[in-house]
Order: C-alpha cells, then structure tokens, then sequence
C-alpha cells in the first residue's frame, strides 16, 4: 500500500483551484463572493463558534444567576 505524504506535495498558483466560500444568510446559502462590501465586513469579522468555550461558560453560572433558575 502505497502512503501519500502530504508534506511532500508542492502546487504552483497555476495548479491550484479557487474555492468558493458559501454561508447561511437569511435563512438561504449564498457564495461570499457576491455579498456587498458591508456583509462582507461583517461576515470577516465573525468569530468561530467552539463547543468547548460554550460549554466551559456554563461552568462559571452559579445559582444566584436568574438564567440559571429558569
């Protein structure tokens, strides 16, 4: 069985495919590369979600915290 390494594979700019971003809006997908300079900033600007940070917060809710009693 032959084993690619992937460290060993070097691409030009001419071999290389453009990729093509798309993201919910609005309830539909649509490519990043059609939203107007406004959204696109916005959609930059976005932060990634990570389960272990969501999870991690909810470590820190003591009972005095009304979210916490509902």
């Amino acid at each position: 069985m032959n084993v690619i390494k992937f460290e060993n594979i070097a691409l030009t700019d001419a071999e290389r495919q453009p990729c093509e971003v798309w993201t919910r809006v609005m309830g539909y997908h649509r490519p990043v590369s059609e939203f107007n300079r406004g959204k696109k900033s916005e959609y930059y600007s976005r932060l990634c979600f990570t389960e272990e940070k969501a999870v991690s917060h909810l470590d820190n809710i003591t009972d005095t915290c009304a979210c916490a009693a509902e």
